[in-house]
């Protein structure tokens, strides 16, 4: 069956997927030439079903390969409007992206959201993949922690393993998977979601300041400001500029003719653009590709 879901405009399926290096960590499995997303989902009743997505004029269908139950139809339907950002309002930074150069194509290419999983669990653990290490690793962190922990759909994909699955493990497992540091900083967030002590879904409301989720973030194992900055931009919030060795080398070559730089001279640069601060640097034309988030 499939799911036909409409996007506030402009939409682009495809910026979407490549807004950030999400598509290519499992369980993502981003077709190039026929640009389809595959993935493995588990809904809340814990079944787990094979789904893919393409793009529409101004929207995204998703298809499985079983019937739906009404449901499991409706959290589908949830959990894509999320994944996808569907009603982001980007107008405000279009408008002030429109006046500078390096930032004017965004409008044309519906630039802005961020591909994200459908719980903020799986995006916690996979931003705690990218520090510390090369992209590559972060890839065959997040494979290995899907093939060991993950559900399968009928289709033999398997889901992004849940905090309850994970956190029945033990460190010495995770340290086996290759996580090294990680483990117990992965095991500990685990535990505390599954136990409760923890509510990262809650991360979604809009309400609370960014200052006040920042300050929440930061509180979580494993979670320093580069990845609280990141996770930041994923809900939706862009106050913070994500700043590791490609935010280095980046606005480094780009502004300082190529001179050290910390975080204060990036801040610097892009202090000007207040909450659309993260977009600003993230969509910047530094005429090279950044290979990760």
């Amino acid at each position: 069956m499939h799911l036909d879901l409409t996007a506030r405009t402009p939409f682009l399926f495809h910026s979407t997927v490549h807004s950030h290096g999400w598509y290519q960590l499992a369980p993502f499995q981003w077709d190039e030439d026929t640009h389809i997303l595959r993935w493995a989902e588990r809904l809340s009743d814990g079944r787990t079903i094979a789904v893919t997505a393409t793009g529409l004029q101004n929207g995204v269908r998703a298809e499985t390969t079983v019937a739906l139950t009404d449901a499991e139809s409706d959290e589908l339907r949830v959990r894509l409007a999320w994944m996808f950002h569907l009603d982001a309002d980007f107008s405000a930074f279009y408008a002030r992206a429109d006046a500078e150069p390096r930032l004017r194509h965004c409008r044309a290419l519906a630039q802005g959201r961020m591909l994200r999983s459908s719980w903020v669990f799986t995006d916690v653990v996979k931003m705690m993949l990218t520090t510390n290490i090369q992209w590559s690793g972060t890839k065959r962190l997040a494979r290995a922690l899907v093939d060991y922990y993950g559900d399968a759909a009928n289709d033999g994909q398997r889901a992004f393993p849940t905090a309850e699955r994970i956190a029945r493990s033990r460190e010495s497992t995770l340290r086996t998977l290759g996580l090294g540091y990680r483990a117990p900083y992965l095991l500990k967030l685990a535990r505390d979601a599954a136990a409760g002590r923890v509510d990262l879904e809650a991360l979604r409301d809009p309400a609370p300041p960014t200052l006040e989720v920042r300050r929440r973030l930061l509180a979580l194992p494993g979670i320093g400001p580069y990845a609280a900055a990141a996770l930041l931009a994923l809900l939706g919030r862009h106050d913070f500029v994500p700043i590791d060795t490609e935010a280095v080398a980046a606005v480094s070559k780009f502004f300082y003719g190529g001179a050290p730089v910390g975080a204060k001279e990036i801040n610097a640069i892009f202090d000007a653009w207040g909450e659309h601060k993260a977009l600003a640097y993230w969509f910047w034309d530094y005429s090279y590709n950044k290979p990760g988030f």
